[in-house]
């Protein structure tokens, strides 16, 4: 079983920046490569970032590449989202979760979630 546990989101002015952490626990979750997804009211789950614990090996939407990063400390078991040049549009609830194949980018291939956190976007 894996926990994740995602915290740091806000409300924040247009061309602001948030950082947002995904705290993993569990006695596999280093085994399960991590991705961030985001989802806004009547709209689908949206992958935006993937991450191996092992390699640092990392992927992107390309809706999100050069705005957003995703990281990973491996001794605090947190993996990170930075968020810069926000947009009201990047408005959602960001989940993150864990899955089996690196680079899986359908909400589907995720078997373990967080609660998610809310980020608001002001213009």
């Amino acid at each position: 079983q894996v926990q994740l546990a995602e915290s740091g989101g806000g409300l924040v002015q247009a061309g602001g920046s948030l950082r947002l952490s995904c705290a993993a626990s569990g006695r596999t979750f280093s085994s399960y490569p991590v991705g961030w997804f985001r989802q806004a009211p009547g709209k689908e789950r949206e992958f935006l970032a993937a991450i191996r614990w092992s390699s640092g090996s990392t992927i992107y939407a390309d809706s999100v590449k050069g705005r957003f990063t995703i990281s990973r400390d491996n001794a605090k078991n947190t993996v990170y989202l930075q968020m810069n040049s926000l947009k009201p549009e990047d408005t959602a609830a960001y989940y993150c979760a864990a899955g089996v194949i690196f680079g899986a980018r359908h909400a589907r291939d995720y078997s373990y979630w967080g609660q998610g956190t809310q980020v608001a976007v002001s213009s």
